[in-house]
């Protein structure tokens, strides 16, 4: 049970790079990605955070530096 455990644990420290954002409605809200498509500046990244369309919230795209 404690490696289950330690396996999950390390699984959300580490976040996954991708070349495109996912498409609309596949991202759930609040939780974010990381998409290396050329947007930023060099040193960042886009870090891409779910909406929520029911309540009016638009998906954010922000730029942060790379991890």
């Amino acid at each position: 049970m404690t490696a289950v455990f330690t396996a999950l644990a390390l699984t959300g420290c580490q976040q996954t790079v991708r070349t495109t954002e996912p498409p609309a409605g596949t991202l759930a809200y609040g939780s974010t990605v990381l998409v290396d498509d050329g947007t930023c500046p060099a040193g960042q990244i886009k870090q891409v955070t779910g909406g929520n369309n029911a309540r009016g919230i638009a998906r954010k795209n922000d730029c942060v530096a790379r991890p």
